[in-house]
């Protein structure tokens, strides 16, 4: 009966809220159109931009405008066209995006929290060419793969700190709130010629938010469905040479249950989330910058398994995971003559992960029930990344990078391993010409040289043409990658083997970008292919592969070989500006076609979970002032769970609904519906997914200068 009726106040309460949500997008159309009465005909009403429509600088070293570009400026003062959005990963170089020649899509803080996003995978869902898929409710393992590639091919760096796992060489998305984010920015393809080991699907850089104008604090609470109770404050300043901002966040929610509760799973796999974040930067005469960057991630939560005897899904009552993530990173850039800059990077991220496996598993196809397999872990790990870059401004059309970079990472699990390191050196250049801002190109070449499987050799080509009169750039590129192997795959006890080769992989895209409309519109494809080879698998023939002392009966091999090819296309369009019945009208969406192939599969099998079809699409309206309301879709096609493509998973579409009210101009109600009309649907096969969803709450913002 209890949860009968909890239920139904549940219902009650999200209709209560759907209904106040309508009222507010009634009124809001009824107050515009009454605007459009009032004012005379063909007129329209002048007004700035709202606050959260202003892109904020992307400069991380200085904070005015650039100076005009010379023969003699610093490679990173150049003159950036002032309508044009700026991007650093591509090139590790600030480049307007219109001169870039790779495939990259860029995520705001700002749009974020204007979505009323909770955490960084959910606005990676709606991104370009990316699968993101968690098993489970909030909190439980969340894997992101770009291209084809699997999740330890994709290199994720906040604040240049390397945060994949030493040990499992992915990064798990699960924990990573929204909250002090100034950007994400997505580098698609292989990006190891310039950023090393593990990125041969592409990069993901987040970069925390900088401290900009007076004194401001603010706060937000937030309440929904499955006993969620969010909230959090930060503070910003900048005054002077110096700019600092920081914030705390706490999210604690009941979930769901992992395992699919419409299978018969019943415990509530709930999250505890704790979150922090600094930013304090100090700019240093001639144009020179310092920061440093602190981020803690702590988090509890529950998860489900499979029964140790007939590996079926079982719920699993008590299994759960503690993590406690600390990311740390310093950035000197300093301009030393007027044709070089110099930067250095130290970053350091260490996670320590313990693993409890539960009391009680009960298996959800037999009912069998018992104790679940006794697996627990104690484990620290540690990455730390030193890099020296220096930029050169050979001529007016021609510029050169160089540098060096130190990676290690470090493993330790209780009563299996200890100080375990896979660490590496590596010497990086490349070239990039730019002749009468219209003819682009890059050559580079990298050399990694590891403590346990030798060296590796990287390049990457890439060239593009802009057609100023009519906004037109066709671009192209062509690079290879590697992936070395995890501490785990080449130490774990009676499973790893020391004798492991690196993962290699080779590809490119041919794409174009077109703006229409003075850039209010802005349409691009590709066509991608890459092959991945000596793929890390794990294998089941001992006596034939796997070194002496194998106690699993499997070890990892470097067996696997997969392709990937496909076409991405996206859209972005301001289709309305200052109406009198619509501020706003923003339009974005995307589709991606993969077509994968696995070799290592006698009938060259689908990849596991990657659909050959998905797409997704953004509506944002404002029709007054105050109101901003948006409208989010998500389709992704049939795949299949296995390598051996038996377990097929039907396609599915989620649709989400978010608005936000300015109260006034320190206040704002605002509201997120995920799931909008309750679909089911599993993003892996047996783990669960939140139906309808309701979570509302205010924001604070005062300004006490």
């Amino acid at each position: 009966m209890r949860n009968v009726r909890e239920a139904t106040i549940g219902q009650y309460c999200r209709a209560a809220v759907l209904t106040c949500a309508s009222l507010l997008l009634v009124l809001g159309m009824g107050a515009g159109f009454a605007l459009a009465q009032d004012l005379p005909a063909g007129e329209e009403k002048k007004q700035e931009a709202p606050a959260e429509e202003v892109q904020k600088p992307a400069n991380p070293e200085k904070q005015e405008p650039a100076a005009p570009a010379k023969k003699d400026v610093p490679l990173e003062e150049a003159k950036l066209e002032e309508t044009d959005e700026v991007v650093v990963s591509a090139t590790k170089t600030r480049q307007p995006v219109s001169h870039v020649t790779s495939a990259i899509e860029v995520i705001t803080g700002e749009q974020m929290q204007r979505r009323n996003l909770k955490t960084v995978a959910e606005a990676l869902r709606l991104a370009t060419g990316m699968m993101v898929f968690s098993t489970g409710g909030q909190g439980t393992s969340t894997e992101v793969k770009i291209r084809g590639s699997n999740s330890q091919g994709v290199l994720v760096m906040i604040d240049g700190a390397i945060v994949n796992s030493a040990t499992t060489g992915s990064y798990d998305f699960a924990f990573l709130t929204t909250d002090n984010i100034e950007r994400v920015e997505i580098l698609r393809g292989n990006q190891s010629m310039m950023y090393g080991a593990d990125a041969m699907g592409g990069v993901i850089n987040i970069t925390t938010k900088r401290g900009r104008g007076s004194l401001s604090t603010g706060g937000f609470l937030e309440y929904g469905s499955y006993n969620s109770l969010r909230g959090g404050g930060n503070v910003s300043l900048e005054k002077g040479p110096f700019d600092f901002s920081a914030t705390l966040t706490h999210w604690d929610i009941d979930s769901i249950s992992a395992i699919n509760y419409r299978r018969g799973a019943s415990e509530l796999d709930g999250l505890q989330n704790w979150q922090g974040s600094a930013r304090l930067g100090l700019n240093l005469p001639t144009k020179g910058r310092l920061e440093f960057d602190f981020r803690w991630l702590n988090s509890d939560v529950k998860f489900d398994g499979f029964s140790p005897t007939t590996g079926n899904p079982a719920d699993v009552l008590g299994a759960g995971s503690h993590s406690n993530q600390f990311v740390y990173s310093g950035n000197y850039f300093q301009p030393l003559t007027k044709w070089w800059s110099s930067r250095i990077t130290a970053a350091r991220a260490t996670e320590h992960l313990t693993t409890d496996p539960g009391t009680f598993f009960r298996d959800i196809f037999t009912g069998e029930t018992g104790l679940p397999f006794q697996f627990l872990s104690d484990l620290r790990t540690y990455s730390n990344r030193i890099e020296w870059q220096n930029n050169f401004q050979i001529a007016e059309p021609l510029s050169v990078i160089a540098g060096y970079q130190f990676r290690e990472q470090i493993g330790n699990s209780t009563g299996d391993f200890s100080d375990k390191r896979v660490a590496s050196n590596a010497v990086f250049g490349e070239a990039q010409l730019n002749l009468w801002d219209r003819v682009f190109g890059t050559a580079g070449v990298r050399q990694d040289e590891y403590n346990v499987f030798g060296s590796a050799t990287t390049y990457r080509l890439t060239g593009g043409y802009l057609h100023k009169e009519t906004g037109t750039k066709l671009r192209a590129s062509y690079a290879t990658g590697f992936r070395a192997p995890t501490i785990n795959e080449l130490f774990f006890p009676g499973f790893g083997d020391p004798n492991l080769r690196p993962e290699k992989s080779q590809g490119g895209d041919v794409g174009f970008d077109q703006t229409l409309f003075d850039k209010r519109i802005t349409l691009s494809a590709n066509y991608f292919w890459t092959k991945y080879r000596d793929q890390i698998l794990t294998v089941f023939d001992p006596p034939a592969v796997c070194p002496p002392g194998t106690l699993f009966g499997a070890c990892p091999a470097n067996f696997g070989s997969t392709s990937a090819k496909g076409v991405e296309a996206s859209l972005k369009a301001n289709i309305l500006r200052d109406l009198p019945w619509a501020k706003s009208l923003d339009v974005q969406g995307q589709f991606t076609y993969t077509a994968t192939e696995n070799f290592s599969t006698p009938e060259h099998n689908r990849l596991p979970r990657w659909p050959l079809q998905q797409y997704a699409a953004i509506i944002s309206y404002q029709p007054i002032d105050p109101l901003r309301v948006n409208l989010e879709f998500r389709f992704v096609g049939q795949r299949f769970n296995d390598t051996s493509n038996t377990q097929s998973l039907p396609s599915f579409d989620v649709w989400n609904l978010s608005s936000t009210y300015n109260i006034n101009k320190w206040l704002q109600g605002y509201l997120r519906v995920d799931n909008l009309f309750d679909n089911h649907y599993e993003e892996v096969l047996y783990f669960g997914t939140p139906g309808q969803s309701v979570f509302g709450g205010i924001r604070v913002n005062v300004n006490l200068s």
